[in-house]
């Protein structure tokens, strides 16, 4: 797989693991009877930032490895 597709499918996973922390929220909250942001705020905060990180994390490999793609190819 060249550096494209690589940096194209480690921006894919950090979108995936970016919309799965606002998932987990929602299904956590699925069972309460009111909806309110400020509960929807908890209930991220009840899940921690461990999808956050790896999601920027990602996104910042899969920037990266596009970066250096463009600049590979602009080299020859």
């Amino acid at each position: 797989m060249n550096k494209r597709g690589t940096g194209t499918i480690f921006c894919l996973i950090g979108s995936l693991l970016f919309s799965a922390r606002y998932i987990t929220a929602a299904i956590f909250m699925s069972n309460t009877t009111s909806w309110d942001a400020t509960l929807f705020e908890a209930s991220l905060e009840y899940q921690g930032n461990g999808l956050l990180i790896f999601s920027i994390i990602s996104l910042i490999i899969g920037i990266l490895y596009l970066v250096w793609a463009e600049i590979e190819e602009k080299k020859q």
